[in-house]
Protein backbone atom coordinates (compact mmCIF):
# COMPACT_ATOMS: atom_id res chain seq x y z
CA UNK A 1 0.00 0.00 0.00
CA UNK A 2 1.44 3.40 -1.03
CA UNK A 3 1.75 6.37 1.26
CA UNK A 4 -0.83 8.27 -0.83
CA UNK A 5 -3.35 5.44 -0.48
CA UNK A 6 -2.83 5.22 3.27
CA UNK A 7 -3.16 8.97 3.75
CA UNK A 8 -6.21 9.12 1.49
CA UNK A 9 -8.03 6.39 3.39
CA UNK A 10 -7.16 7.80 6.79
CA UNK A 11 -8.25 11.30 5.74
CA UNK A 12 -11.50 10.09 4.17
CA UNK A 13 -12.54 7.99 7.15
CA UNK A 14 -11.43 10.50 9.73
CA UNK A 15 -13.48 13.28 8.12
CA UNK A 16 -16.60 11.18 7.48
CA UNK A 17 -19.77 13.05 8.44
CA UNK A 18 -21.64 10.45 10.46
CA UNK A 19 -24.81 12.52 10.88
CA UNK A 20 -25.10 13.09 7.13
CA UNK A 21 -24.68 9.38 6.48
CA UNK A 22 -27.39 8.56 9.00
CA UNK A 23 -29.80 11.07 7.45
CA UNK A 24 -29.44 9.30 4.09
CA UNK A 25 -29.80 5.78 5.48
CA UNK A 26 -33.04 3.82 5.22
CA UNK A 27 -32.07 1.73 8.24
CA UNK A 28 -29.63 3.81 10.39
CA UNK A 29 -28.98 0.98 12.85
CA UNK A 30 -27.91 -1.46 10.13
CA UNK A 31 -25.81 1.23 8.49
CA UNK A 32 -24.09 2.03 11.78
CA UNK A 33 -23.35 -1.65 12.34
CA UNK A 34 -21.84 -1.84 8.86
CA UNK A 35 -19.87 1.38 9.39
CA UNK A 36 -18.49 0.03 12.65
CA UNK A 37 -17.36 -3.14 10.90
CA UNK A 38 -15.83 -1.13 8.05
CA UNK A 39 -14.11 1.28 10.41
CA UNK A 40 -12.73 -1.52 12.55
CA UNK A 41 -11.42 -3.34 9.48
CA UNK A 42 -9.92 -0.20 7.95
CA UNK A 43 -8.33 0.84 11.23
CA UNK A 44 -6.69 -2.57 11.50
CA UNK A 45 -5.50 -2.34 7.90
CA UNK A 46 -4.27 1.22 8.36
CA UNK A 47 -2.46 0.29 11.58
CA UNK A 48 -0.53 -2.40 9.73
CA UNK A 49 0.37 0.03 6.94
CA UNK A 50 1.38 2.73 9.41
CA UNK A 51 3.47 0.21 11.35
CA UNK A 52 5.26 -0.74 8.12
CA UNK A 53 5.83 2.94 7.30
CA UNK A 54 7.21 3.57 10.76
CA UNK A 55 9.45 0.52 10.40
CA UNK A 56 10.84 1.86 7.12
CA UNK A 57 11.47 5.22 8.78
CA UNK A 58 13.35 3.59 11.63
CA UNK A 59 15.52 1.67 9.13
CA UNK A 60 16.30 4.91 7.30
CA UNK A 61 17.19 6.59 10.58
CA UNK A 62 19.38 3.65 11.52
CA UNK A 63 21.19 3.78 8.17
CA UNK A 64 21.63 7.54 8.60
CA UNK A 65 23.14 7.07 12.05
CA UNK A 66 25.49 4.41 10.68
CA UNK A 67 26.57 6.76 7.87
CA UNK A 68 27.20 9.58 10.35
CA UNK A 69 29.13 7.22 12.62
CA UNK A 70 31.06 5.83 9.67
CA UNK A 71 31.96 9.34 8.50
CA UNK A 72 33.27 10.15 11.96
CA UNK A 73 35.18 6.87 12.10
CA UNK A 74 36.77 7.35 8.68
CA UNK A 75 37.65 10.89 9.68
CA UNK A 76 39.43 9.57 12.74
CA UNK A 77 41.31 7.02 10.64
CA UNK A 78 42.31 9.68 8.14
CA UNK A 79 43.62 11.88 10.94
CA UNK A 80 45.60 9.00 12.47
CA UNK A 81 47.10 8.04 9.11
CA UNK A 82 48.02 11.65 8.40
CA UNK A 83 49.76 12.00 11.77
CA UNK A 84 51.65 8.76 11.15
CA UNK A 85 52.73 10.01 7.74
CA UNK A 86 54.03 13.23 9.31
CA UNK A 87 56.00 11.28 11.91
CA UNK A 88 57.57 9.03 9.27
CA UNK A 89 58.43 11.97 7.02
CA UNK A 90 60.07 13.73 9.94
CA UNK A 91 62.06 10.55 10.55
CA UNK A 92 63.15 10.57 6.91
CA UNK A 93 61.01 7.61 5.86
CA UNK A 94 59.35 9.35 2.94
CA UNK A 95 58.20 6.16 1.22
CA UNK A 96 56.43 4.94 4.31
CA UNK A 97 55.06 8.43 4.90
CA UNK A 98 53.59 8.49 1.38
CA UNK A 99 51.94 5.14 2.07
CA UNK A 100 50.18 6.50 5.16
CA UNK A 101 49.21 9.69 3.35
CA UNK A 102 47.56 7.49 0.71
CA UNK A 103 45.74 5.64 3.48
CA UNK A 104 44.61 8.96 4.87
CA UNK A 105 43.29 9.91 1.42
CA UNK A 106 41.39 6.61 1.17
CA UNK A 107 39.88 7.20 4.63
CA UNK A 108 38.92 10.76 3.67
CA UNK A 109 37.25 9.40 0.52
CA UNK A 110 35.26 6.93 2.60
CA UNK A 111 34.37 9.75 5.02
CA UNK A 112 33.17 11.92 2.16
CA UNK A 113 31.06 9.06 0.76
CA UNK A 114 29.45 8.38 4.15
CA UNK A 115 28.69 12.08 4.64
CA UNK A 116 27.06 12.26 1.19
CA UNK A 117 24.92 9.22 1.91
CA UNK A 118 23.88 10.65 5.26
CA UNK A 119 23.06 14.03 3.72
CA UNK A 120 21.12 12.43 0.86
CA UNK A 121 18.97 10.45 3.32
CA UNK A 122 18.06 13.45 5.46
CA UNK A 123 15.26 14.90 3.19
CA UNK A 124 13.70 11.44 2.84
CA UNK A 125 13.84 10.95 6.59
CA UNK A 126 12.21 14.35 7.18
CA UNK A 127 9.49 13.60 4.63
CA UNK A 128 8.86 10.13 6.02
CA UNK A 129 8.72 11.54 9.55
CA UNK A 130 6.02 14.00 8.44
CA UNK A 131 4.08 11.19 6.79
CA UNK A 132 4.27 9.06 9.94
CA UNK A 133 3.01 11.92 12.10
CA UNK A 134 0.07 12.48 9.74
CA UNK A 135 -0.73 8.79 9.74
CA UNK A 136 -0.63 8.63 13.53
CA UNK A 137 -2.91 11.66 13.77
CA UNK A 138 -5.26 10.14 11.19
CA UNK A 139 -5.41 6.88 13.12
CA UNK A 140 -6.24 8.75 16.31
CA UNK A 141 -9.08 10.53 14.50
CA UNK A 142 -10.33 7.24 13.07
CA UNK A 143 -10.37 5.66 16.51
CA UNK A 144 -12.22 8.70 17.86
CA UNK A 145 -14.78 8.36 15.05
CA UNK A 146 -15.14 4.67 15.84
CA UNK A 147 -15.89 5.51 19.46
CA UNK A 148 -18.43 8.10 18.26
CA UNK A 149 -20.01 5.54 15.94
CA UNK A 150 -20.36 2.98 18.71
CA UNK A 151 -21.86 5.60 21.03
CA UNK A 152 -24.35 6.71 18.39
CA UNK A 153 -25.18 3.11 17.59
CA UNK A 154 -25.96 2.37 21.27
CA UNK A 155 -28.00 5.58 21.55
CA UNK A 156 -29.92 4.75 18.37
CA UNK A 157 -30.71 1.21 19.51
CA UNK A 158 -31.97 2.50 22.87
CA UNK A 159 -34.13 5.13 21.17
CA UNK A 160 -35.48 2.60 18.68
CA UNK A 161 -36.46 0.21 21.47
CA UNK A 162 -38.12 3.03 23.41
CA UNK A 163 -40.04 4.17 20.34
CA UNK A 164 -41.11 0.61 19.60
CA UNK A 165 -42.38 0.15 23.15
CA UNK A 166 -44.29 3.43 22.98
CA UNK A 167 -45.85 2.49 19.64
CA UNK A 168 -46.91 -0.90 21.00
CA UNK A 169 -48.45 0.77 24.04
CA UNK A 170 -50.33 3.30 21.90
CA UNK A 171 -51.59 0.54 19.60
CA UNK A 172 -52.82 -1.40 22.63
CA UNK A 173 -54.54 1.64 24.10
CA UNK A 174 -56.16 2.39 20.76
CA UNK A 175 -57.67 -1.10 20.66
CA UNK A 176 -59.18 -0.80 24.15
CA UNK A 177 -62.84 0.38 24.28
CA UNK A 178 -62.57 3.12 26.87
CA UNK A 179 -66.06 3.68 28.42
CA UNK A 180 -67.40 6.92 29.84
CA UNK A 181 -68.02 6.28 33.58
CA UNK A 182 -70.86 8.83 33.61
CA UNK A 183 -72.56 7.05 30.75
CA UNK A 184 -72.34 3.74 32.60
CA UNK A 185 -73.72 5.35 35.75
CA UNK A 186 -76.69 6.75 33.85
CA UNK A 187 -77.30 3.39 32.27
CA UNK A 188 -77.29 1.71 35.68
CA UNK A 189 -79.63 4.38 37.05
CA UNK A 190 -82.06 3.74 34.22
CA UNK A 191 -81.99 0.04 35.03
CA UNK A 192 -82.67 0.76 38.70
CA UNK A 193 -85.58 3.03 37.80
CA UNK A 194 -87.06 0.34 35.58
CA UNK A 195 -86.80 -2.15 38.44
CA UNK A 196 -88.42 0.35 40.80
CA UNK A 197 -91.23 0.96 38.31
CA UNK A 198 -91.72 -2.76 37.96
CA UNK A 199 -91.95 -3.11 41.73
CA UNK A 200 -94.48 -0.27 41.88
CA UNK A 201 -96.53 -1.99 39.19
CA UNK A 202 -96.54 -5.22 41.14
CA UNK A 203 -97.58 -3.39 44.29
CA UNK A 204 -100.37 -1.65 42.47
CA UNK A 205 -101.51 -4.91 40.93
CA UNK A 206 -101.40 -6.62 44.32
CA UNK A 207 -103.43 -3.81 45.87
CA UNK A 208 -106.12 -4.04 43.17
CA UNK A 209 -106.44 -7.79 43.73
CA UNK A 210 -106.85 -7.31 47.53
CA UNK A 211 -109.61 -4.70 47.08
CA UNK A 212 -111.49 -7.04 44.79
CA UNK A 213 -111.27 -9.81 47.41
CA UNK A 214 -112.61 -7.50 50.12
CA UNK A 215 -115.44 -6.39 47.84
CA UNK A 216 -116.30 -10.02 47.20
CA UNK A 217 -116.23 -10.68 50.92
CA UNK A 218 -118.58 -7.75 51.55
CA UNK A 219 -120.92 -9.08 48.89
CA UNK A 220 -121.02 -12.48 50.58
CA UNK A 221 -121.79 -10.82 53.92
CA UNK A 222 -124.78 -9.00 52.46
CA UNK A 223 -126.17 -12.17 50.94
CA UNK A 224 -125.87 -13.98 54.30
CA UNK A 225 -127.69 -11.12 56.01
CA UNK A 226 -130.50 -11.25 53.48
CA UNK A 227 -130.87 -15.00 53.88
CA UNK A 228 -130.94 -14.65 57.66
CA UNK A 229 -133.65 -12.01 57.57
CA UNK A 230 -135.66 -14.08 55.12
CA UNK A 231 -135.55 -17.04 57.51
CA UNK A 232 -136.68 -14.82 60.38
CA UNK A 233 -139.70 -13.60 58.43
CA UNK A 234 -140.76 -17.12 57.72
CA UNK A 235 -140.53 -18.10 61.33
CA UNK A 236 -142.52 -15.09 62.49
CA UNK A 237 -145.44 -15.91 60.22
Amino acid sequence: MTKQTILGRVTQLAKANINALLDQAEDPQKMLDQLIRDYTSNISEAEQAVAATIGNLRLMEQDHREDVEAAAEWGGKALAASHKADELRTAGADAEADKFDNLAKVALGRQLQSEKEAKTAEPSIASQTEVVEKLKSGLDQMKSKLTELKSKRDELVARAKSAQAQNQMMDSVKNINVLDPTSELNRFEDKVRREEAKALGKQELAASSLDAQFEQLDSLGDNAEIEARLAALKTAS
